[in-house]
C-alpha cells in the first residue's frame, strides 16, 4: 500500500524505494503491507493503521523483535528495514465503529444487518409466543382460534392432544377436518362454525372417537348430510347444524339420548325420522326455515321439551298428542306456516299449554316492570 507524504515545501510527492521502508504488520491472522518514511514515528504508523484495522491508536501495541515500540520512536531508530515484520495487538474496548477488521471480514450493509437482526428477533419472539401459547393451551385446555384467518388447523394444535377440552375454530376458512381429530380424546366442546367444510372434507371416523364431546357446533358450512357416525357421540348435549344444506337428519340421531338442544334451522330438511322421539332429554328444538310438511307422532314423546321453533315451513298440522304429553312446552313458534289458531284449539291439552304460555309471558313482563321500578326508585332517592 502506498501513501503520499509531504516534503518541506508542503507539496505532496510519492515516496520511492530510496526514502521509504516497506514492511508488513501482522494483525488478526492477516498481513498488512505498509510503506513509510524512515523518519516516521510509531505514532504516525498507528494513525496509518487506524482506518485499516478499526483500532484506535491508543489501543494499538506494536511489537518488533519482541520489543514494544514507543510512540515517539522513529522507524529508523527502531532498526526497521525493508521486509521487516511487526505484530499489532489491540486492546479490548478500544475499537472504533464495528470493532476490528478481522481476516477475510467483509463489510455488511447497515440495512441488511438491521434486517437480519430484526428477522432474528421476530423469529425468536414468534418461537417464544408459540411455545407460550402452547403451554397456555395445555394448562387451560382451551384452544380459541376463531377469526384467525386459518385455512387449516395449525400443526401446533395437535400437540395438545388429550389436554384440550374446548376447541374453537369458528369464522375461518378451514376446509378439512382430518382423522387426526381423534387425538383430542378429552375434548368436550368443538366449534367449527362459519368455515368451508364439505361432506367429504370432514372425517366422521375421527369425530366418532370423541366420546366426551358434549357440544358440536357446525353452523354455516356446506354440509348436505350427517352420517350414521353421528350416533356414536352419545355424550352429546348440544348439536348445532344451522345454515347448511341438509336434506334430512340421520336415523342414528335417536341414539343421542343425552341431547338437550338441537338447532337445524335454515336447511332443506323435508322429513324428520320417527326415532327423534328417543331423544327424551331434548329441551329446545329449532327446525325453522326448512321444507317440513309434517312432524312424526313420536315428537310427543319429548316430555322435557320446552321450546319448539317451526316457523317458515309448510306445516299443516302437529302431532296429535304434542300438547297432552309435552307438559313443559311453553314456547311454540309457528309463524309463516299453514297452522291456524282455530286448528290448535282442537288439540287435546291446548288449554293447559296456552295457560303455561301466558304465564311465562306474564312472568317476563312482570320481571321487566319490577326491574324498571326498582331502578326508578333508586334513581328518585338520589
Amino acid at each position: 500500500m502506498e501513501v503520499e507524504l509531504s516534503d518541506a515545501t508542503g507539496e505532496s510527492k510519492k515516496p520511492n524505494s530510496q526514502d521509504t521502508i516497506s514492511f508488513n504488520v501482522k494483525f488478526s491472522g492477516r498481513s498488512i503491507p505498509v510503506s513509510l518514511s524512515p523518519d516516521s514515528t510509531i505514532k504516525d504508523l498507528k494513525s496509518f493503521l487506524q482506518p485499516v484495522t478499526n483500532v484506535l491508536p491508543r489501543g494499538q501495541k506494536l511489537i518488533f523483535k519482541g520489543k514494544l515500540l514507543a510512540d515517539n520512536m522513529t522507524l529508523k531508530a527502531s532498526n526497521m528495514t525493508n521486509g521487516s515484520k511487526l505484530m499489532l495487538m489491540a486492546s479490548q474496548g478500544l475499537h472504533q465503529g464495528d470493532g476490528p477488521i478481522l481476516k477475510e471480514a467483509r463489510p455488511v450493509p447497515v440495512s441488511r444487518r438491521v434486517d437480519n437482526i430484526d428477522k432474528k428477533v421476530v423469529e425468536n419472539k414468534q418461537h417464544f409466543l408459540d411455545k407460550n401459547r402452547l403451554d397456555r393451551w395445555k394448562a387451560t385446555g382451551v384452544i380459541a382460534l376463531s377469526d384467525s384467518n386459518l385455512k387449516a388447523i395449525p400443526d401446533e394444535v395437535w400437540a395438545c392432544g388429550s389436554f384440550a377440552r374446548i376447541l374453537d375454530f369458528s369464522n375461518n376458512s378451514i376446509r378439512v377436518v382430518p382423522a387426526q381429530i381423534d387425538c383430542f380424546s378429552g375434548v368436550q366442546k368443538l366449534f367449527l362454525n362459519a368455515n368451508d367444510i364439505l361432506d367429504e372434507s370432514i372425517s366422521w371416523e375421527g369425530l366418532r372417537s370423541l366420546k366426551r364431546l358434549t357440544v358440536l357446533s357446525m353452523n354455516q358450512n356446506h354440509l348436505t348430510t350427517l352420517p350414521p357416525e353421528l350416533g356414536s357421540l352419545t355424550s352429546l348435549r348440544q348439536l348445532h347444524v344451522s345454515n347448511n344444506k341438509l336434506c334430512s337428519l340421520p336415523s342414528e340421531i335417536g341414539l343421542l339420548t343425552e341431547l338437550e338442544v338441537l338447532t337445524a334451522n335454515n336447511n332443506r330438511i323435508s322429513t324428520i325420522a320417527g326415532c327423534i322421539g328417543n331423544c327424551s332429554s331434548l329441551i329446545e328444538v329449532d327446525l325453522s326455515s326448512n321444507l317440513l310438511s309434517e312432524l312424526p307422532e313420536t315428537f310427543s314423546k319429548l316430555i322435557n321439551l320446552k321450546a319448539l321453533h317451526l316457523s317458515n315451513n309448510g306445516l299443516k298440522s302437529l302431532p296429535s298428542q304434542l300438547f297432552k304429553m309435552c307438559l313443559q312446552l311453553s314456547t311454540l313458534d309457528l309463524h309463516n306456516t299453514e297452522i291456524t289458531i282455530d286448528l290448535l284449539r282442537q288439540f287435546e291439552g291446548w288449554n293447559t299449554f296456552d295457560e303455561r304460555r301466558c304465564l311465562k309471558h306474564q312472568k317476563q313482563l312482570d320481571f321487566r316492570v319490577d326491574s324498571s321500578a326498582k331502578f326508578d326508585e333508586g334513581a328518585d332517592k338520589d
